[in-house]
């Protein structure tokens, strides 16, 4: 018994021994399979001699004439042997050999045989050079040519597989097609194909110029249109979408991308080739945003117009949060005399003047601490930097939480704005310019409702000010705070589900950068209280931008993630508005900006309310609150929440020679 257990531990530890050292061979074999190609170019080198002989001397050929040549093919064997090791031939790996390697292993083949020819002649001198030169120009093409050969049947091999039995170097590139077969895609594929070879396959171009189509350029084949993306896609198993137009037109573009994003591959586009003249092409490369799927062209600034009223000027801008602080980006372009940036919100006002001593270290700059609430903060800071231009953005957008606290809209929205204004007027300002909103058009939430207030405001301060006052109002803002896009990415990140309140409700876009470009440029049009609404594109529903979201990340709504319909939210309409029916349009040098014309011209009648205002957001009462500002802004439409209980009737205000109980 004691035998039998000796002798199962002997053939375990056996067993173990033995499989370690096959371990140790397989391992070795991976590591060093390169090397298995010197017996393969011995091969080869003895055959060329074999076969020159047999070329040039048939009657000769026998057992000991190549016996008599033997001390040739020795040489030639060392020589090459040792010339392919100096240079890097041997960790060149056929199956992954482009150009470039190709030419390389041609040159050293091409210096060996210049060394063998060499050789052979000082060491025998036996006038056989011919007989030299084209053993060792066989040699040439059947080193190469073997290599070659298998590279070939490989892919061919791969192609026929549907790729399921790549080798590991192959299955760990990224396949790659490339839309746009000009400069720019010729640029990007040169450099995957050189620098990050060991990274990435080129499968191919894709190109709507016809005349391209099947052509070859840089060794890679213009397979298709792009109608033809997406069987492209799933014919070559493609990884990665790479697309290289940066001249083309946006709204081109936009159609090539949205093909793109329903294949299921991640997408990344070139920017302008400008940037990528000093830059690795490869890091230049960006992730398709959902910016980029907005049918819009590039805005047009007038930068002349705007140059004129910043330049040297004292600029405040107030709030700067996802707006503001893109406008005092776009105001540093200008470099205004000082740039003044007051938020209530300390870790706002710290990173931009961070970034701005970063990017603008000459400009002179300053963060303020205050609130737009405060008259008494407001009156120190218009007295100490004596601002030219106001940007006035500090607001409350949240519609949800506004809905819930309307009093603080009120305060910081309506009256942080008169605040402003009035500090504006009293200090001589130049211009002033509010940021709005195209949810004060026809409100339906006491958010749109208080930013029309706001307008109300600029309107009928204009009328008794040397101040030039005006409004710009637009819609979303994509990134902004308060965007619907940070939530819906929050939730693809988490899996899901997707929530939107309604399956049509629709909403006006625009990027942080281009709201900011055209504020700039509205306040060079300021004058006479007038409204400035942008020109926001086509409307996008919420469910198509979620789906597009979704499919940048590459998920498939219904497939990969869910998306739950939780119904219109308190306030909520299911479409915005740019314009109310009685302010008109008239158009102005840029044709993505109009003017509206001024509704609300009476001051006293505005202080009579703001004093009303002022009393009835003293009451915890919601529901007061927004009958209240329906008085006001007669195109309100507030929601009411239902009472619970009956309230006693403890005073009466006069709005509209109506009674109100508080």
């Amino acid at each position: 018994m004691t035998c039998m257990k000796n002798l199962s531990v002997v053939r375990k530890r056996c067993w173990s021994r033995s499989k370690k050292i096959w371990v140790v061979i397989v391992m070795g074999i991976k590591k060093y399979k390169r090397f298995l190609l010197i017996p393969l170019d011995v091969l080869v080198i003895v055959l060329a001699y074999v076969f020159t002989l047999f070329f040039m001397h048939p009657e000769q050929l026998s057992f000991d004439a190549v016996i008599g040549i033997s001390d040739k093919i020795l040489m030639a064997v060392v020589v090459y042997i040792l010339m392919f090791n100096i240079f890097g031939v041997y960790r060149i790996l056929p199956r992954l050999a482009g150009a470039s390697e190709y030419f390389k292993m041609f040159f050293v083949s091409l210096a060996s045989c210049i060394v063998c020819v060499f050789l052979n002649q000082i060491r025998t001198a036996d006038g056989h050079f011919e007989f030299d030169f084209v053993s060792v120009v066989f040699i040439i093409f059947a080193c190469i040519g073997y290599r070659a050969f298998y590279r070939v049947l490989s892919e061919k091999l791969d192609a026929k597989n549907g790729n399921t039995q790549l080798s590991p170097e192959l299955q760990q590139k990224k396949r790659i097609l490339i839309v746009g077969a000009g400069r720019a895609g010729n640029i990007i594929a040169n450099e995957l194909m050189s620098i990050h070879k060991e990274q990435y396959k080129i499968v191919g171009f894709i190109d709507d110029d016809i005349s391209k189509l099947n052509g070859v350029i840089s060794g890679i084949k213009v397979l298709g249109t792009r109608n033809d993306i997406k069987d492209l896609c799933l014919k070559h198993n493609v990884d990665e979408i790479i697309i290289a137009m940066p001249s083309v037109k946006s709204l081109e573009k936009t159609d090539i991308i949205k093909i793109c994003t329903e294949t299921s591959c991640p997408v990344r586009i070139m920017p302008e080739i400008s940037l990528m003249v000093t830059e690795d092409a490869r890091s230049t490369l960006r992730p398709v945003k959902i910016e980029d799927l907005l049918e819009r062209d590039p805005v047009h600034l007038d930068n002349a117009g705007i140059a004129e009223y910043i330049t040297g000027k004292t600029v405040l801008v107030t709030g700067v949060g996802s707006i503001g602080s893109e406008l005092c980006r776009q105001i540093a372009e200008f470099s205004p005399k000082k740039l003044v940036m007051l938020d209530i919100y300390e870790n706002n006002a710290y990173y931009i003047e961070q970034e701005l001593n970063y990017d603008y270290p000459e400009l002179d700059k300053e963060a303020v601490i205050a609130s737009v609430r405060d008259k008494f903060r407001l009156d120190q800071v218009f007295n100490k930097y004596k601002p030219e231009i106001v940007f006035h953005a500090a607001a409350h957008k949240h519609v949800p939480l506004m809905e819930n606290s309307p009093q603080e809209a009120i305060k910081n929205n309506v009256f942080g704005t008169y605040n402003v204004a009035r500090c504006a007027d009293e200090n001589g300002v130049r211009r002033f310019v509010l940021i709005s909103t195209d949810k004060a058009v026809n409100p339906t939430n006491i958010m749109g409702a208080s930013k029309r207030l706001c307008e109300m405001v600029i309107q009928a301060m204009d009328t008794v000010s040397k101040t030039e006052f005006v409004a710009v109002r637009f819609g979303n803002v994509l990134g902004s705070n308060g965007s619907v896009i940070p939530l819906l990415k929050m939730q693809i990140e988490r899996g899901g589900p997707i929530t939107i309140t309604h399956k049509e409700i629709t909403r006006f876009f625009m990027t942080i950068p281009e709201a900011a470009q055209l504020v700039l440029q509205a306040g060079a049009y300021a004058k006479d209280g007038e409204i400035f609404v942008l020109d926001m594109g086509k409307p996008v529903k919420i469910y198509d931008l979620a789906k597009n979201l979704a499919r940048l990340s590459g998920l498939e709504i219904g497939r990969d993630i869910d998306v739950e319909i939780i119904g219109l939210r308190p306030g909520e309409k299911l479409y915005e508005e740019m314009l109310m029916a009685e302010e008109g349009l008239i158009k102005t040098a840029n044709k993505k900006i109009y003017i509206g014309k001024p509704t609300f011209t009476d001051i006293e009648e505005l202080k009579a309310q703001l004093d009303l205002l002022k009393k009835v957001i003293e009451e915890d009462d919601n529901n007061l609150i927004k009958r209240t500002m329906a008085k006001i802004v007669k195109t309100y439409k507030p929601y009411l929440k239902p009472c619970l209980k009956t309230e006693p009737s403890r005073k009466f205000l006069k709005i509209d020679n109506e009674e109100e109980a508080i």
